[in-house]
């Protein structure tokens, strides 16, 4: 493997081109989606997910990858998928994003120069790496510097992946990286022109990605998810996993639980919240004249009931939930519409990667 595959700013949408499947590996459940090109969009296929079991991923490193692996043979059974290509994405702390600054240089140029660059932000051996970039072609007439994306992720890391896909029988052709999996999502249902700021909120981390002028300006994960709230209900009110889930997402009336959930709710969605304030604050420090104009919230964490008010309270900005699937046909008979709706938030991550066209 020649190192990570990013995505490209411009979305390609060429009917020619055979996408891939998305995979997304979390630490709770494996989110599949299927899709292919219609016109200038997309028409979804197939899609689902399944949980994993405990600790079987932990900080996006595989930690049981039989017990992985015969998760997605079953999912991919259940859903009946043909194709064998897969994408999938990476996170945690092997992984380092870093926009560096550099001198205009021709492609070429830049392949050859990467590497020795890449070693000063890299807090691993340069030789246990695997490493990709992307200029992001932000020189002008006045400046002849460019900013660059560079990524880098432990080669043990991603290689655990690729040899547990294998032994499935699935190829991988493109390893990305969860923010940028995050904003192809979001740019193949509404663009990238406008300054958002993305946030996933999984099982066990939160991803955060903001977006101006078309490119990705702060890429960072955060481990704090929404299984720690799940978690939290249900030792307080001494409950199985399934019963706190729903009552966390809304599934569930609180009843005479409401005050506590209340107190528990502040308590951990205020650690997002920081969290979030924190990367909008280091945005808005550097890009006082182009504020954000909207916090995009997806992941299973995104469900929580109430969240979007209490972000946009805490933030002074616009909060919404993402759909991945608002601008992407179906078939309604052979997928349920309902289903969609409620599995929506969390099947960001794996849209993305579908959105990936086979380039091997």
């Amino acid at each position: 493997m020649k190192g990570l595959t990013l995505p490209k700013i411009t979305l390609p949408f060429i009917k020619s081109q055979n996408l891939s499947i998305g995979l997304d590996i979390g630490s709770h459940s494996i989110k599949v989606c299927e899709l292919a090109q219609s016109g200038s969009g997309y028409r979804l296929l197939s899609l689902g997910s399944t949980i994993l079991p405990q600790n079987a991923v932990e900080d996006g490193i595989l930690q049981d990858p039989d017990a992985v692996a015969q998760s997605i043979t079953a999912l991919v059974s259940n859903l009946k998928l043909q194709g064998k290509k897969v994408s999938i994405s990476v996170s945690g702390y092997s992984v380092i994003v870093k926009k560096i600054n550099l001198a205009v240089m021709s492609a070429s140029e830049l392949e050859s120069h990467i590497q020795s660059e890449a070693e000063q932000y890299i807090p691993f051996d340069i030789d246990d790496v695997y490493i990709d970039f992307q200029d992001l072609k932000t020189n002008t007439e006045e400046n002849d510097r460019t900013d660059v994306m560079l990524v880098a992720a432990k080669k043990d890391v991603v290689d655990g992946y690729l040899t547990m896909l294998r032994s499935v029988g699935l190829k991988t052709v493109v390893v990305d990286v969860d923010a940028f999996a995050l904003e192809n999502a979001y740019g193949a249902n509404f663009g990238i022109e406008d300054n958002v700021a993305l946030v996933d909120i999984g099982a066990s981390k939160m991803n955060i990605n903001i977006i101006t002028g078309g490119s990705s300006i702060l890429a960072r994960d955060v481990i704090l998810g929404s299984r720690l709230l799940t978690e939290q209900i249900q030792s307080k009110f001494d409950i199985s996993f399934e019963e706190a889930e729903a009552i966390k997402v809304g599934q569930t009336p609180p009843g005479d639980k409401k005050k506590e959930l209340a107190d528990i709710f502040m308590a951990t969605c205020a650690q997002w919240s920081t969290e979030i304030k924190r990367a909008l604050d280091f945005y808005s420090s550097n890009y006082p004249d182009e504020p954000i104009s909207k916090i995009v919230l997806s992941g299973g964490g995104a469900k929580v009931k109430g969240l979007c008010e209490f972000f946009q309270k805490e933030t002074g900005i616009p909060a919404e939930i993402f759909n991945p699937f608002v601008n992407t046909n179906f078939n309604d008979k052979k997928i349920d519409s309902e289903y969609i709706n409620f599995i929506a938030p969390e099947m960001a991550l794996s849209t993305g990667l579908a959105t990936r066209p086979v380039v091997v």
